[in-house]
């Protein structure tokens, strides 16, 4: 049966027979290479009304395909159903990645579209090299035309953060960058990801929900900072967002409009800009166009971004506001998972997730959820990222297994945790399944490492007792968190495919195994640890993980006798710590409920 997005997929074909294009390729990412972009960058959701966070899509006059990962195989057939739109597999053994894809077409010299907007200078390069005969024509907003009501950019206040609350003053971190250009022999670079901008500038804002960002551009050289941003201070000189303006401005920033950054980077040579550094997996083709394009061309040097290593090690300060985030969210989980219990067949998926909203937006300094809640009961969890239906949602019925990811931004920094809880009897399988991802869970947080390890290195920790029965998982294991920033970072990860990027003191990532049965249930159980030291002897620096996260695991349904010592020592621990520091300052009948639950097994 036909759908809404069947016509849409026959448009741009229209649009394609008119223009002369062979392919179209569309992405579900933005300009900065965002992971969750704002509603004017959901081209891949408004072409076939996949929802979900990673899929692209190709278009050709005869097929029309979506390319997306495990944790979205189930959701994509639910939502392309009707579009003519067919699901390609990634991250499984037979993939073919979309490059590939194009080229076991045979086509002699193709043209392909693609929005250069929203790909990276990385991916048109990787297509070129797969289609050496193709000519890739770059097409910024390329939905436009069909797109008729698309929305507008957003704009929203921005806020700067002090060095109380995050360790270092923003004179500083450029001042690391600089030193950074001269050992690369660079007088400039643009940095366009996000949350480096944030992170270099110490500012936040809500150009995308759950991530707090401001939506712009930067360019740093060694003598000037100019931030691209749509922002009119003129507007409403008494805002918060004129404040910020006027912070920045007195520190060197020179703020510009968003859209002057195209023409600027055209003349980088007036200014004095012989040798330009570029990231290609973040920055967008179009904009390398327009440095390549200009009358004074600056040399392009295609380099790694280091923004996001020096991110992702947190200093003394950014570490004790991400202990308070936890301590505060802990609360918040144990006073839910208490109200979780007390309503038990009276309340479904959605109602859940509200009141698990309703008790983080009361904790000083919550500023908003860091991604949507995943309240997903029984046969809901099998879909690792399943979107809560806010009618119709399940009931939480008195038996079988409860899975809720959730997470929280807050000014002192992002929380991200998952509990599987039973809501009454289960089944042997399920009890089973949960026993052995718990050991994973467990495996990864006991793991002692030398320095230097990557976390490919040690994902098959999660994964083995799975592994040994024969079962498993698609997504990873364990993905950086940002300080009151984006909660899915790197450079650094938990995860089969090969990340050489090493564990440092300081990185958070989380431990999230998990396994999934289409229409039976879904466990996975997450906690964000801290890459620590834990010694030095004759065979070098060992590194290991502090626990932040602070919410019980539930022991009703465990099977112990899959448990080693170890593990149930490690368990026993765990909840006895949670029940000590959380109790305190817990309502008594739910501090009371805790001591029940922290029993040791």
């Amino acid at each position: 049966m036909a759908s809404i997005f069947s016509g849409r997929v026959e448009s741009l074909r229209a649009l394609m027979r008119e223009n002369g294009w062979d392919i179209v390729i569309l992405t579900g990412s933005d300009p900065h290479g965002s992971e969750f972009p704002a509603a004017r960058w959901k081209q891949v959701e408004w072409l076939s009304g996949f929802t979900g966070e990673a899929g692209d899509i190709v278009v050709t006059h005869e097929h029309a395909g979506l390319w997306t990962d495990t944790r979205y195989f189930i959701q994509a057939v639910r939502q392309l159903e009707g579009s003519g739109i067919e699901l390609h597999k990634m991250r499984v053994p037979e993939q073919v990645p979309i490059p590939e894809w194009i080229a076991s077409l045979g086509l002699d010299e193709p043209v392909i579209a693609v929005d250069g907007l929203c790909q990276s200078v990385e991916a048109v390069d990787t297509l070129q090299e797969a289609v050496p005969s193709a000519r890739i024509i770059p097409v910024p907003d390329i939905l436009s035309p069909l797109w008729t009501d698309r929305p507008a950019i957003p704009v929203s206040p921005v806020i700067t953060l002090g060095e109380d609350l995050v360790g270092e003053s923003r004179e500083a971190r450029l001042g690391r960058l600089r030193k950074w250009l001269v050992l690369e022999g660079a007088d400039a670079i643009l940095v366009t990801a996000l949350d480096e901008i944030a992170w270099l500038l110490n500012v936040r804002g809500e150009d995308i929900e759950y991530t707090p960002v401001v939506i712009s551009y930067l360019l740093v050289t060694l003598d000037d900072v100019f931030w691209y941003v749509r922002k009119d201070v003129f507007q409403d000189p008494d805002s918060e967002t004129a404040a910020s303006f006027e912070e920045l401005e007195a520190d060197g920033v020179t703020i510009k409009d968003y859209d002057d950054v195209n023409f600027d980077l055209a003349t980088l040579r007036l200014d004095g800009v012989d040798r330009i550094c570029l990231d290609p997996a973040q920055v967008n083709y179009a904009l390398r166009d327009a440095v390549e394009d200009g009358d004074l061309l600056p040399e392009v040097r295609e380099v790694t971004s280091p923004i996001a290593l020096w991110k992702a090690v947190k200093n003394p300060v950014e570490v004790e506001g991400m202990r308070e985030a936890h301590l505060e969210d802990g609360l918040v989980m144990e006073q839910f998972l208490y109200w979780v219990s007390r309503h038990i067949g009276s309340v479904n998926e959605w109602e859940a997730a509200l009141e698990l909203g309703r008790l983080r937006s009361e904790v000083p300094g919550y500023r908003e959820d860091s991604f949507e809640t995943i309240s997903a009961y029984g046969p809901s969890a099998a879909l690792p990222h399943y979107i809560t239906p806010h009618t119709g949602s399940a009931l939480l019925e008195p038996h079988g297994l409860y899975l809720v990811d959730s997470g929280g931004q807050y000014l002192f920094g992002t929380t991200d945790i998952t509990r599987t809880v039973p809501l009454g009897p289960c089944t042997p399988l399920e009890r089973e399944d949960y026993t052995l991802v718990l050991k994973g869970h467990i495996g990864l947080a006991m793991a002692l490492f030398p320095r230097g390890t990557a976390g490919c290195q040690i994902d098959a920790l999660a994964r083995e007792p799975l592994w040994r029965a024969k079962r498993n998982f698609g997504h990873g294991t364990g993905h950086g968190v940002g300080f009151f920033l984006t909660v899915h970072e790197g450079p650094e990860d938990v995860r089969q495919n090969f990340n050489p990027q090493p564990l440092e003191p300081g990185m958070i990532v989380s431990d999230e195994p998990g396994l999934y049965r289409e229409g039976m249930h879904g466990v996975r159980h997450e906690n964000l640890v801290m890459v620590r030291p834990v010694g030095d002897n004759e065979f070098g620096s060992f590194l290991g993980f502090e626990t932040l996260t602070l919410c019980h695991f539930d022991t009703s349904c465990l099977e112990v006798s899959l448990l080693s010592p170890d593990e149930r020592a490690w368990l026993n621990a765990y909840n006895a710590h949670v029940c000590e520091v959380l109790s305190p300052r817990l309502p008594a009948p739910v501090a009371a409920w805790l001591f029940a639950q922290t029993r040791p097994v």
